[in-house]
């Protein structure tokens, strides 16, 4: 029979939570993750593996170079400009960064947030699993924003480069 005195005394959490939303009430786009990879957890900052195209994709959406700013000015510059980030996996059990090997997932409330945002106009997903996963948690209120399926930012989906960005560029007018 274990015994809780079995039990390493403080036992890590194997799950993988996501970061705070970044938004305003000037949220036009909120770009959907699915949930943040092991480099960017590790430094607190959305999509901080230095291989993952994210903002240089956005630098090139928005006109504006993100990719040499503070993490701290790179999200301010982002609200600035109508943008917003989060997850649809509040949180899961990962071995990695792939989101093939998320399993036991908690969603977070997307309904929520997006009636939260009275400027919201466009949902994006960053990669066909926040995709698949953020159309189902939003279900029939997707139909009140305008949905885009972008490829992933993630150096995992080997699309080239040039290929993603003409797909990001969907997102202008800013």
């Amino acid at each position: 029979m274990n015994s809780p005195a079995f039990l390493p005394e403080h036992a890590a959490d194997p799950r993988k939570r996501c970061f705070d939303p970044v938004v305003d009430a000037d949220t036009r786009l909120l770009i959907l993750g699915s949930l943040p990879g092991e480099k960017s957890l590790a430094h607190s900052q959305y999509y901080a593996h230095p291989q993952n195209k994210f903002w240089m994709l956005l630098s090139e959406v928005l006109g504006v170079e993100l990719t040499s700013l503070p993490y701290a000015t790179r999200l301010s510059t982002l609200l600035a400009h109508g943008v917003g980030l989060w997850d649809v996996v509040a949180q899961a059990q990962r071995t990695g960064s792939l989101d093939s090997n998320i399993r036991e997932r908690d969603d977070n409330d997307l309904v929520a947030l997006a009636a939260s945002l009275p400027q919201l106009q466009t949902i994006a997903f960053n990669g066909g699993t926040a995709a698949k996963l953020g159309i189902k948690v939003l279900g029939e209120h997707a139909q009140r924003y305008r949905i885009v399926s972008l490829p992933s930012s993630s150096p995992a989906y080997t699309l080239a480069y040039g290929a993603k960005l003409l797909q990001w560029k969907t997102l202008q007018p800013l």
